[in-house]
């Protein structure tokens, strides 16, 4: 079986080098671009000739992007990969060795890895599927209170699979699309900008067959390197909400608009109050006031 790694682009430069710098030899590489302004290009062009680069003149967001190395892809399966993760020895090898046994599609351990390969904490990056009472436990701050409870912090997985068993692999409705290897049966849904395109792709595999997590596969991330973190909670729960329209109508999407409004609502009183009474940590406490602010009253723009 051969894998093709697809690598999306935007404003990653360095990102970008240590990812394919890191991975074997014998896979296919396509890097696509997503109209970077930071030399990415050039870097490709010059330290990996043997990449296969695509060049968008505006930013296609990351499924859109995904696609296009989907069409040029030659392998029997695709690795998604995100420009700010990259691979131990071995973890692409134990990928495609666990997508071999049956299943439609599996992801890596991702563990923290802001800079150079030194490797930090396992990062949350399975799941179960989301639902309408995980954005609640989520946005009422249950799952941070609970995160070992089943009922109250339903989503996420890892932790809990790890400490059953830390060598897998383990069934889950859905695997990260940054480290996600899949056989072509589906595509990324285009209308996802950044965000809960994976959820969406995951829940569409599953109906193919089994997805795995691969603890033994493992690899660096540098968990939100590339973006403003306020545009990522507000595409996120952009996501999370033409998730539930696509899948459940638009009552469920109302319901999921207003459990994000009153979140960040919520996450903006609080830290405001904290930032009263906290004099030592008063500008944090504004700033994270500030950041649930903006994405309470503002929707994010595609190309932005």
């Amino acid at each position: 079986m051969t894998v093709s790694v697809v690598v999306v682009s935007y404003n990653t430069c360095e990102l970008l080098r240590r990812c394919l710098a890191s991975l074997p030899d014998d896979v296919e590489v396509i890097v696509v671009d997503n109209a970077s302004s930071d030399g990415s290009v050039a870097m490709v062009r010059e330290d990996f000739p043997r990449v296969r680069l695509i060049e968008n003149n505006t930013n296609r967001g990351f499924g859109a992007a995904n696609n296009q190395g989907l069409d040029a892809m030659t392998g029997d399966v695709a690795l998604f990969l995100n420009s700010d993760a990259w691979a131990t020895p071995g973890a692409v090898e134990e990928l495609s060795r666990a997508i071999q046994s049956g299943s439609v599609a599996c992801g890596g351990r991702l563990v923290d890895s802001p800079q150079g390969d030194v490797l930090g904490s396992t990062q949350s990056s399975c799941c179960s599927e989301l639902t309408l009472w995980a954005v609640f436990c989520e946005q009422s701050g249950l799952e941070k209170l609970f995160p070992g409870s089943p009922l109250l912090s339903p989503y996420w997985q890892t932790q809990r699979l790890l400490a059953r068993d830390p060598v897998g692999p383990h069934r889950v409705a859905q695997v990260m699309g940054a480290c996600l290897m899949a056989r072509p049966l589906e595509r990324f849904d285009e209308r996802f900008f950044l965000y809960v395109e994976d959820t969406d792709l995951c829940r569409r595999l599953s109906g193919h067959g089994t997805i795995l997590y691969v603890p033994t596969a493992v690899f660096g991330h540098a968990l939100g390197a590339s973006g403003d973190r306020w545009l990522s909670v507000a595409r996120y729960n952009a996501g999370k909400e033409l998730y539930f329209r696509i899948h459940h109508g638009l009552f469920a999407c109302g319901l999921c608009l207003l459990m994000d409004r009153l979140g960040a609502l919520g996450r903006c009183t609080a830290w405001s109050l904290a930032s009263l009474f906290t004099l030592g940590q008063r500008p944090v406490f504004r700033a994270r006031a500030r950041l649930f602010w903006r994405v309470l009253l503002t929707r994010p723009q595609p190309d932005s």
